[in-house]
């Protein structure tokens, strides 16, 4: 085989991607859909809660576009990360929306559904082991953690779905993993260089945002070979360039020239990027290194119920002395419920250090500040109580060179207070080591639409 080529339609499963953008990578004859559908992006809240963070009619609205398209070219649609998370769960709600989909389209294939998610008991045993060790930035794992978390999963590499393709399957619903998996799995099996055909899987699991203009919702066509990969948009008003292709190396990466994943990484010092015409980009002398198999753990705990309320202030006194009535609020919160630990109360102030807090340089405030104010307590009901003191506390706070008697505040809603329910926060973010590729991730097979 000298070539693979390989569609990806959206960024995520979801997204959306225009039609006659699909339409013409279909025309390229493509071997394999694949579609990244989740991410720890969103934060853990989407884990713990197993809920999905992209909206199941749009999921429906590009499977059904996608599933019927590669049922009438024989080919595969690999999913990865199946309901954003990859928990049993959002696996579930994934492969419910592919059979009532092959019920209403009247479509036949072999569907493969692969597990991603580990039991505490599991995790445990390895932990005792010595077999988990945290990413950089992460505490040590405990016992404790593990038995707080709500759903534990694991990011599968290639190998489960290259057995669940040489079993027929046509279309794979899988649970979390490795983002370019759903790409590179079948172009690996087929005999294709690992580090190119992971390379290429790494960009296009974001579709077309290597292209520019950059767009998360728009198809991206690769064309595997056996000493490069070719990319570009298949959206005519977009292109690729060296430089677009190259960036996506810098991105949601802390190294851009090596690249870690299960059972190795790639290596892109020698990789080159070259243009080849106005649209396309062609990519030599990527990697991949083997190293001992592991994968990245990801969990979730709950930790509470939030309460939000927005707000806004255009006054130049109190913008000016934000800081120390913010101090006040706290301390009138606190004098009233002694918040002890039990409760966390934050003001997010945009328009002065409201995205990167404590990191950003400049430190001039704007002439009118956004403040969203948050609280967090063990129950929903006492943090609508504190949150709404805090609330009503600013917003009549009396400061040095107030002058009017009215609200120091305006609300865009009423009512003014939300509540945002369960908080999460990730209580396992480690890696795995000494695991089989395949084991632990349990494939099940289901003859979809009456073919047997």
């Amino acid at each position: 085989m000298e070539e693979m080529r390989l569609l990806a339609p959206t960024a995520i499963l979801g997204y959306g991607f225009p039609l006659e953008s699909f339409k013409r990578g279909m025309e390229a004859n493509p071997h394999v859909i694949g579609v990244d559908a989740g991410s720890t992006d969103p934060g853990p809240y989407y884990l713990g809660k197993g809920k999905s963070f992209t909206d199941r009619t749009a999921v429906k609205r590009d499977l059904r576009i996608i599933l019927e398209a590669a049922s009438a070219a024989g080919i595969p649609v690999v999913i990865g990360s199946a309901g954003g998370s990859g928990g049993l769960v959002h696996v579930d709600w994934n492969e419910a929306i592919v059979e009532e989909l092959a019920s209403e389209l009247n479509l036949s294939f072999k569907l493969a559904r692969i597990d991603a998610e580990f039991s505490q008991e599991y995790v445990l045993d390895k932990l005792n082991r010595g077999e988990i060790t945290p990413l950089p930035g992460c505490p040590v794992l405990n016992e404790e953690d593990v038995r707080q978390s709500v759903r534990i999963v694991g990011q599968m590499g290639i190998e489960p779905v290259q057995k669940a393709l040489a079993a027929g399957a046509q279309v794979i619903v899988a649970g979390r993993a490795y983002d370019p998996v759903c790409f590179a799995a079948l172009p690996v099996m087929k005999g294709f260089d690992p580090g190119l055909a992971l390379h290429l899987g790494k960009i296009l699991e974001c579709a077309a945002i290597a292209a520019t203009p950059g767009s998360g919702r728009d198809c991206m066509l690769g064309i595997l070979r056996k000493d490069h990969f070719l990319i570009r948009p298949t959206n005519k008003t977009r292109r690729c360039t060296t430089e677009s292709v190259a960036a996506h190396s810098l991105y949601e990466k802390s190294d851009p020239f090596h690249l870690h994943g299960p059972g190795g990484s790639l290596d892109l010092t020698g990789t080159r990027y070259t243009q080849v015409d106005e649209e396309t980009v062609k990519v030599t002398g990527t990697r991949f290194v083997e190293a001992p198999y592991s994968i990245k753990l990801e969990a979730a705990r709950k930790t509470g119920y939030r309460a939000v309320s927005i707000a806004g202030t255009r006054d130049p006194v109190m913008i000016e002395k934000i800081e120390e009535i913010i101090t006040g609020v706290k301390d009138n919160v606190n004098d009233n419920f002694n918040l002890d630990g039990r409760f966390f109360l934050h003001f997010h102030l945009y328009g002065y250090r409201g995205v990167m807090g404590e990191l950003e340089p400049v430190r001039s405030k704007a002439h009118e500040l956004g403040i969203v104010m948050e609280a967090v307590a063990p129950s929903q009901e006492e943090a609508n109580t504190i949150l709404s003191f805090a609330r009503s506390t600013m917003l009549h706070y009396g400061y040095p060179g107030r002058i009017s008697t009215a609200g120091n505040l305006a609300f865009p809603y009423s009512p003014s207070d939300f509540e945002a329910g369960e908080v999460f926060e990730f209580s396992i973010y480690h890696l795995l080591q000494n695991i089989d590729p395949v084991s632990p991730f349990k494939i099940k097979y289901e003859e979809i639409g009456g073919l047997g």
